[in-house]
């Protein structure tokens, strides 16, 4: 026993791509049928989240430790680029599983219990007009788009947040074509993602 030497790097898991590792099993257990089918869909959602996470906090991290040319080495013996190199190869594979799930796997399985998804190209007109008055009544009233122009920073954005750019008509105060503004997406506004149930 006194002869193990406890600095083989091959003992060592490496703690980014351990994470990794554990959201490669969240996305598994979509697959697994006796859990029941919003929870699998949960379980995808659990895991997409967490890779935003991963990369926001663990993968910036490492990218900073290789713009200040840190070499330095955990027990596991890879140095940044290194594991930055091996993280590219497994979040893709990861990704990669999850589209598949989703639309191998998860869609189908919510259409035969009558949830749809349904694509705007596959809208019937009753659904498109349905969704315009919707956005008429309920959105437009407390929409704030912020302007885009050289003559201002880029506003602020907020962290987990979607934003959109939209292309604007018309002319502003001054006489100059409106341009483009950002739009914040607020997630709690209902009905925002059309769901057809049966």
């Amino acid at each position: 026993m006194d002869d193990f030497n406890l600095k083989l790097p091959e003992l060592y898991i490496n703690r980014e791509l351990s994470l990794l590792e554990f959201n490669r099993r969240v996305v598994e257990q979509v697959k697994d049928t006796s859990i029941p089918l919003l929870e699998r869909l949960r379980f995808l959602c659990i895991a997409s989240t967490n890779l935003d996470e991963f990369f926001e906090i663990r993968v910036a991290g490492l990218k900073q430790q290789v713009k200040y040319g840190s070499v330095q080495t955990g027990p596991d013996n890879l140095t940044p680029v290194e594991i930055l190199k091996r993280i590219s190869e497994t979040a893709r594979e990861i990704i990669g599983e999850q589209y598949r799930v989703l639309n191998e796997i998860l869609i189908p399985e919510l259409a035969k219990e009558k949830i749809r998804i349904i694509r705007r190209t596959h809208w019937k007109p009753k659904l498109s007009r349905w969704v315009k008055r919707y956005f008429k009544r309920q959105l437009l009233p407390v929409l704030s788009p912020i302007g885009l122009d050289p003559a201002h920073p880029f506003p602020r954005v907020l962290n987990k947040n979607l934003y959109f750019i939209v292309s604007l008509e018309g002319k502003d105060a001054f006489g100059r074509d409106s341009g483009f503004a950002i739009v914040r997406h607020r997630a709690h506004y209902p009905g925002l993602y059309i769901f057809q149930t049966e």
